[in-house]
C-alpha cells in the first residue's frame, strides 16, 4: 500500500479503499470523460457556443430558446440562456450518477437530474434537466438536456439481476442546490462541499498528495476544522464503528424497526451492515439537506434497503428501512430521493487518497476547486489518452517468452509449425498453454490473459462504451490487435453502436473481423446493433458490408422477431427484406 494511504485496517467493515473500489474509480476517471471531450467542450463553451459544448460532451439538446420564450416568456428564456452559457456539460458527465456494481463504470440508466427551476411559483413551472440513457445499462452513454415540466415519476424500479441501488432506474435527483456540479461560475464551491477547510480537503495535503497517516486525527478534533472532522468521521465509519461515526457527524441514528429481524432471517445483513458498506459523506448530509430546505429524503441503496433521512429544521435523523421490495416500502412515500452527488464521498478524493493518481488526471475544474493555486507546469489536465504498449513476459513450456502487439497483431515467438502442433494438440483434447493459449484467449474471450493484456482489453471496450472513438482509433494506431474479444465474447464490431461506426467499421473489416462472429448469447454484430438501438446508418452499413439477416441467437430469437420486440419502427425495410428472402424466419 502506498505511503500515506489511509484505508481501513484489515477486518474493518467499512467502505475503505479496497483494491476493487479503487480499480473501478481509476477506470471511471480514465475512460468515462476523455480528455479530448473536456478540451473540445471547454473551447466551445468559452467561445460562447453552448450548443457546441453540449455536442462535444455527448449531450443532446432537445429544445430551442425561441420556443421557450414563446411558452414561458422572455424573462424565463433570458435567465435560461444565461445559465446555458455557463453550463459545463462535460462536468455534468463527470459527476453523473453511476452504476455501482464492481466492474462497471456506466451511468445509472433512466435517471432525471434537475439542474435549475424557472418560474415565480414556489414549485417552478419549468426545469432545466438532464436525462441519462434509457433503461439499458450497456447502452450508449448519452445524455440529453431538456427544458420543461418534470412529471412526477412513479416508475422507479431496480434491475433485479443486480443488487446495488445504482442500478435503480426512473429516479429523479435534484442538483438545484448544487450548482458547483454544472455551473462554471460556481465550481470552486466543490472544495467546501466535499469537506475542505479552505486550505486542503480531507485526507490530502494542499498540493493533492495523500496526508500522512500519522497526521490524521486519533480523536475527535471538533468541527472547527471541517477537513479534520471529516477525516475523523470517515475513519470511524471505515473501522465499522457506524453508530459512533453517525454520532460524531451529528446525525441521530434511529434503532432498527421490527421488520429488521424478519429481513435478517432471509438476507443475513442487518441495518448497521448496510450502512457500513455505503460510501457516505456523513459530515455533509445535514448541511446538504438543510440547503434543500429540510424535510424528508431517502437513499435507495439495494433492492431491499433504503436510508431514510428526516430533517426537522434543527436535527437530522437517519434510519435504515428494510423491505421485501421497493413497492412495499410505504414509508418512502412523501420524500424525495437525495441525489447521489450529495450523499456519496467524492470519488476523486478516494482516488487521490490512494496515492497512485496525480491531481493532473482530474477534470480541470475539479482540480482547480480542490487545489486552488496549484499549477501543473506544462502537463495538461484531464484523463490521459491511450499509451504505447510494452511487451509482456509469459511463462511458456518452462521458459519466459515475450508477446507484443506489432502491426495490428498479437505476435508470439513461435513458428507457424509450432503453432499448428499446438492447435492439433488442442483438437485431440490436450492442454494448450503459454503463448498460444494467451493469443487464443485474446481472440476468443475464453481463457486467462496476463494482467497487462487484460487491462488493455478492458481499456478498449471501456473507451468504446463511453463513445471515445478517438481513443479506440489511437489504440489501433499504436498497434493493438483489433481481433480482441471481451469476456462476453463480443468483438469490436459488436460495440459499433457506441462509437462513430463510419470511422471504425472500415478499419475493422480491413483487419479481417468477422461480420458473423457470435458473442456468448449468440448475437452477431448486426443483431447487437438492432437490439441496442444502433443507428439506422450503422444497420445499413453492416448490411452493405454483407451481414447475414437469416440469423437467430441462442434463445432462437430471429432478427425479424427482434425488430418487433425492441421495437425498431425505422427498420421496416429490413422486415420486408426478411419476409421476401427468408419467409421461414418469420416462425422464430
Amino acid at each position: 500500500m502506498p505511503q500515506g494511504s489511509t484505508a481501513a485496517p484489515p477486518g474493518g467493515r467499512g467502505p475503505g479503499l479496497g483494491p476493487g473500489h479503487l480499480a473501478r474509480l481509476r477506470r471511471l476517471r480514465r475512460h468515462a470523460v476523455p480528455r479530448w471531450m473536456i478540451e473540445q467542450a471547454a473551447e466551445r463553451r468559452l467561445a460562447g457556443d453552448w450548443r457546441g459544448a453540449c455536442a462535444a460532451a455527448g449531450m443532446e439538446v432537445t429544445f430551442d430558446l425561441p420556443e421557450v420564450a414563446g411558452r414561458y416568456g422572455a424573462e424565463v428564456a433570458a435567465a435560461l440562456e444565461d445559465d446555458l452559457r455557463h453550463l459545463v456539460p462535460d462536468l455534468v458527465r463527470w459527476h453523473a450518477p453511476r452504476v455501482g456494481s464492481p466492474g462497471r463504470i456506466t451511468m445509472a440508466p433512466d435517471h432525471v437530474v434537475t439542474l435549475e427551476g424557472y418560474g415565480t411559483t414556489p414549485r417552478a413551472a419549468a426545469w432545466l434537466y438532464v436525462t441519462t440513457q434509457p433503461y439499458k445499462i450497456d447502452g450508449p452513454q448519452r445524455l440529453a438536456l431538456h427544458f420543461g415540466e418534470v412529471a412526477a415519476r412513479g416508475d422507479a424500479h431496480i434491475c433485479t439481476d443486480f443488487p446495488h441501488a445504482s442500478f435503480w432506474a426512473g429516479l429523479v435527483q435534484s442538483w438545484t442546490t448544487a450548482r458547483h456540479l454544472w455551473d462554471a461560475r460556481r465550481t470552486a464551491e466543490l472544495h467546501e462541499r466535499c469537506g475542505g477547510n479552505g486550505r486542503r480537503v480531507p485526507f490530502l495535503e494542499p498540493g493533492g498528495t495523500p496526508r500522512d497517516a500519522g497526521l490524521l486525527p486519533a480523536s475527535d478534533p471538533g468541527r472547527a476544522d471541517p477537513a479534520a472532522h471529516a477525516e475523523w468521521v470517515t475513519l470511524l465509519h471505515e473501522r465499522g464503528e457506524v453508530e459512533a461515526a453517525f454520532a460524531a457527524a451529528g446525525v441521530e441514528l434511529l434503532p432498527p424497526g421490527p421488520e429488521s429481524e424478519r429481513f435478517r432471517e432471509y438476507y443475513t445483513v442487518g441495518p448497521l451492515d448496510q450502512l457500513a458498506r455505503m460510501p457516505l459523506a456523513l459530515t455533509r448530509l445535514e448541511p446538504e439537506i438543510r440547503r434543500m430546505g429540510g424535510g424528508r429524503f431517502h437513499i435507495p441503496w439495494t433492492q431491499h434497503a433504503a436510508v431514510l433521512l428526516d430533517h426537522d429544521g434543527e436535527r437530522l435523523r437517519a434510519a435504515v428501512l428494510e423491505y421485501d421490495s421497493y413497492y412495499e416500502a410505504d414509508e418512502l412515500e412523501g420524500g424525495d430521493v437525495l441525489a447521489e452527488a450529495l450523499w456519496r464521498r467524492l470519488p476523486d478524493l478516494d482516488l487521490l487518497r490512494d496515492g497512485r493518481t496525480p491531481p493532473e488526471r482530474l477534470h480541470p475544474l475539479v482540480h482547480d476547486a480542490l487545489f486552488p493555486g496549484r499549477t501543473a507546469g506544462d502537463a495538461p489536465f484531464g484523463p490521459p489518452g491511450p499509451e504505447p504498449f510494452s511487451p509482456v513476459r509469459i511463462r511458456c513450456r518452462g521458459e519466459w517468452h515475450q508477446v507484443a502487439f506489432r502491426d495490428g497483431a498479437l505476435e508470439i515467438p513461435h513458428s507457424a509449425q509450432e503453432q499448428e502442433r499446438e492447435r492439433a494438440l488442442q483438437a485431440l483434447g490436450g492442454d494448450v498453454g503459454g503463448c498460444v493459449a494467451v493469443r487464443r484467449a485474446w481472440t476468443t474471450g475464453n481463457g486467462r490473459l496476463p494482467r497487462a493484456l487484460r487491462e488493455r482489453r478492458r481499456e478498449v471496450f471501456d473507451r468504446a462504451h463511453h463513445g471515445d472513438t478517438a481513443g479506440v482509433l489511437r489504440m489501433l494506431e499504436l498497434g493493438m490487435d483489433p481481433r480482441v474479444r471481451d469476456g462476453r465474447g463480443r468483438t469490436l464490431l459488436h460495440v459499433l453502436h457506441l462509437v462513430d461506426h463510419e470511422r471504425l467499421l472500415p478499419l475493422l473489416l480491413a483487419a479481417g473481423l468477422d461480420l458473423e462472429a457470435r458473442d456468448q448469447p449468440g448475437r452477431t454484430p448486426l443483431f447487437a446493433a438492432v437490439a441496442m438501438d444502433g443507428s439506422l446508418g450503422l444497420v445499413r452499413a453492416l448490411l452493405d458490408a454483407g451481414a447475414r439477416i437469416d440469423v437467430v441467437d441462442e434463445e432462437e430469437t430471429s432478427l425479424y422477431y427482434l425488430i418487433h420486440r425492441v421495437p425498431r419502427d425505422d427498420l421496416g425495410f429490413l422486415e420486408k427484406r426478411i419476409e421476401e428472402e427468408y419467409p421461414e424466419m418469420l416462425e422464430y
